[in-house]
Parts: C-alpha cells; structure tokens; sequence
C-alpha cells in the first residue's frame, strides 16, 4: 500500500497538475491527509517546484463554524484569502485539490446558512474561478478516504476495514498498479477517439431518453468536445481529475428544453439532494423536485441568474470501470465518472472555439454560461439513449441501453 500510495502522489504532481520547473504549486488539503501531502510535496520539490504552498481544512472545525459562529461571519469573504488565490493564479501557479469529505457533514445545518456562504465565497474568488475554468491555470482533484466517507459507502464492516476499501478502490479506479502513468497516457488516447467522432460531426442538438428523462440539448456550432487531459493557454497538459472516464462539451445554455431526472444522489456543501427532477424551458430550470435536499436544491437553484442554466454536458457509459464497482461513493469526483451528467451553472469556456479572444458579449451569443457555481449532477443509466441530431436533420446513435453506440 505504501508503495501504490507513492505512485498515486507521483501521478498526481506528475500527470495531474503536471508541475514545472520555477512553478509554485498550491495544495488545498485536510488536515489528516498530512502524511499523502508531504509525499506529494516532496515530488513536487524533486520535480522543480520553486515553492510549495498550503491550505488546510477540517470536517470537525468547518461544522463548528456553520453551528456556532456569529451570522456575521457569513457575510464577507476574508479580502486577503480571496487575493491570495487571485495572486497564486496570477504567478501561474498549478492548484492541486486533496479532497475527503464526510457527505453529510452539514445535513442538519440551516440550509439557507450554507448557501449564503457559498454565493459569498464564490462571488468573493470569481477571478480565480474563471482563470481555472478557461484553463490558464493547470488544476487536479485527487481523494483519500477520510472515516465518515469511508463509512458511508461500506456500511457493516469496521472503520479500518472501510478506510482500507475506500483507499484500495481509489487507487484501482486511479489505474495505480505499478505503471499509473502509463496507463493514464493510453486512457488519455482512448478517450480521444469518442474526443475527435463529437468534434467532427459538431451535432446541433441531443435527444435524451430514459425513464422519467425527455430531454432536449442545443450545441453552439463553436462545441469542442473535451476528455482526460487538457492544455493550458501556456501549452502545459494536464488532467483536471483523477480518476475521469467522461468526454465533455457545453451546451448552448438557451436551448434546453424537456424534463430531467437524476439517477444518483448527489453530494452538496455536505448535504445530500436525491431523486430530484429538473423541468427545462428556453434553457432555464423552470421547476423542479427532490425526494431529499429540497431546500438545498433550492438554494444552489436560486445561487445566481446562471445556476439555473446549464454549463456543462458529459457522456460515460456505464459499462466503466468506476460504474462497474456497483458501488454509490456519495462524491462527485467518482459517481460522476460513473453516469452521464449536466452541471448547473459556469460552463468550461475552454470548450468554444476560439473563447480566449471572444468578449463577454460574444461567448453570450454562443450560450456560454456564466455563474457564480459549477455543479455536476448524474443522469446516465442503464435505459438510457442519446440521439445525435446533425443541421440536415439526420439523427445518429450516440448511446444505447447507457453505453457508447458509436
């Protein structure tokens, strides 16, 4: 394990962020991923890192705050953090994201609190924000179990045994078996293939169907289709998240009409929103539904004007070695790498052509979202089909029974 937990650190600095020589590199970490972020560090300096730089967190002491501290506190986001992110970006730096998130560390706090503060934070870092999503910085997301997530997602067994699990999958659906990168370079190829089929045929619309889905998704003629690995605007390449099995675009915002039903729970600000349906008009989420997390739906929903549009749109089968686990790990980085998925709010401006010259008004027009949040939600499932529709009319399988038909 220890060797493989090596490898895992060595893909991330190496293959994730993709650190350069003279780069600073920022680690946004918890607190008991110390031992994982040393190792990651010391590959970091080994690969030519200038310096190293870190922000920590802890589930106990987030939740603390969310419970006991003054309303006030909530309503600002401290200027010097928020300068700080701006100013590593503005270096170009590479951010590395360690996460290990208890999936329900905030269920039974006032919903309406946690959303405030979202909207907060993220108006607060929107630069930064959107230097990342147009790729002028490169940037990963890696896990490492923590007790509470572990727990979750293997009921029944010990708290070691569950961490062991958790950790033993991460590492399997990272491809870590003695030869990571490698493997992430072939990965990377493959997922280029379905890459170069989307691109070419630049398809006006997809028809979505599955139970309780009718859905359709207008393209701008600028889409480019992304998957793996991506390249910075300095021309570094590297993989936004580890594992990935996606190939990814942005729908043209203005031109999503039908219904939508998630087929996975989803993951929050540590609440869960489960069995949710979506109603579309012109784009917009007109209505919707929850099973579970009503409010807190809502309050993603009412974020800003653009949270009720979508960003992004993805295709992964489900015949994938994530889905295959047959397992639900109640974190996005995994489940939706295991189902087709939209996501509410900011679209990957990376993924119009020709985005780094347009003007706002411009990637306006070519229904380019724009919000304060980026949410990815899963809609794959074993009954559903994708129809291509080209400008002629001509309809082309793109999925069947929830995988690959082209």
């Amino acid at each position: 394990m220890r060797k493989k937990l090596v490898e895992y650190a060595e893909l991330a600095i190496k293959t994730g962020v993709n650190v350069q020589k003279d780069q600073i590199v920022s680690i946004n970490a918890p607190m008991h991923s110390l031992e994982f972020v040393r190792e990651l560090s010391k590959i970091a300096y080994e690969r030519g890192a200038r310096e190293v730089v870190y922000n920590w967190s802890d589930d106990q002491l987030t939740l603390m705050r969310f419970e006991k501290a003054n309303d006030k506190a909530f309503e600002e986001f401290p200027k010097w953090d928020a300068d700080r992110l701006n100013d590593l970006a503005d270096k170009g730096a590479c951010f590395l994201n360690v996460i290990s998130p208890d999936p329900e560390l905030l269920k039974d706090v006032d919903a309406k609190r946690v959303a405030n503060w979202s909207k907060v934070r993220s108006q607060a870092i929107k630069g930064y924000y959107e230097k990342v999503l147009s790729d002028k910085n490169a940037w990963s997301i890696v896990a490492v179990p923590c007790e509470a997530w572990a727990t979750k997602v293997f009921s029944g067994v010990s708290t070691e045994k569950a961490m062991d699990k958790l950790m033993e999958m991460i590492l399997d659906m990272c491809r870590v078996d003695g030869e990571a990168i490698s493997n992430w370079d072939q990965h990377n190829k493959n997922l280029t293939e379905k890459v170069n089929i989307l691109n070419e045929k630049k398809f006006t619309a997809f028809h979505y169907k599955s139970e309780g889905t009718d859905l359709m998704v207008g393209m701008s003629k600028k889409q480019l289709w992304k998957a793996g690995a991506s390249t910075t605007t300095g021309g570094v390449v590297f993989n936004p998240n580890l594992p990935t099995e996606e190939v990814f675009s942005l729908p043209n915002k203005n031109k999503v009409d039908g219904t939508l039903a998630s087929k996975l729970p989803l993951n929050y600000n540590g609440n869960i929103i489960d069995n949710f349906t979506l109603t579309f008009e012109k784009g917009k989420v007109v209505e919707f539904t929850a099973e579970k997390g009503y409010e807190v739906l809502e309050g993603l929903l009412n974020t800003d004007e653009g949270a009720r549009y979508l960003g992004e749109i993805a295709l992964v089968q489900v015949d994938s070695p994530i889905s295959n686990t047959n397992t639900l790990f109640y974190n996005t980085l995994f489940d939706e790498n295991a189902s087709c998925h939209f996501a509410f709010g900011a679209a990957y401006k990376s993924c119009i052509e020709g985005a780094e010259n347009m003007t706002k008004e411009e990637l306006e027009t070519e229904g380019v979202n724009d919000s304060l949040v980026h949410v990815d939600f899963m809609v794959g499932s074993e009954d559903l089909s994708i129809d291509g529709i080209e400008e002629d009319g001509t309809i082309t399988s793109i999925f069947r029974d929830g995988n690959w038909a082209i």
